[in-house]
């Protein structure tokens, strides 16, 4: 077996894999909830008419603040819509099950044993200042 013959098996446990499953569903039922999409359609044009007013020669504040109010209410629209909430916490634990594929793999090419090894869990204190780099 080739190390790409191995990882199309590995591809496969991951399309088995609970969390893929309901990640699938998750976008599929974004993918087709006709409200949601209008929300997203709606809030690309509203970005779109901040973008140009904000570039704009003569900029106008007030229209600015007033796009800018409307972006985050339809952001808000979106993030709150149980579809949209169900699509990030199942995205999340995909997420999550990739990072501990990632970090096994990793240490493994840095010599762990890939018989015992088990993924690394990270904690992120929130300050740069003696982080010894990104997990």
């Amino acid at each position: 077996m080739t190390v790409l013959d191995a990882v199309r098996n590995l591809g496969e446990s991951i399309q088995e894999d609970e969390r893929f499953l309901r990640y699938a569903k998750a976008k599929l039922a974004n993918d087709k909830d006709a409200e949601l999409q209008e929300l997203i359609g709606k809030f690309n044009m509203v970005r779109m008419n901040l973008d140009e007013v904000m570039t704009a020669e003569t900029r106008d504040e007030a229209k600015v603040q007033e796009l800018n109010e409307e972006l985050r209410r339809v952001y808000t629209d979106i993030m709150s819509k149980d579809s949209m909430v169900e699509y990030n916490s199942s995205k999340a634990d995909l997420d999550s099950l990739l990072n501990d594929v990632n970090s096994v793999i990793m240490q493994c090419v840095d010599g762990a044993d890939p018989k015992t090894v088990e993924p690394q869990t990270h904690s992120c204190s929130g300050s740069c200042d003696s982080c010894g780099g990104c997990h």
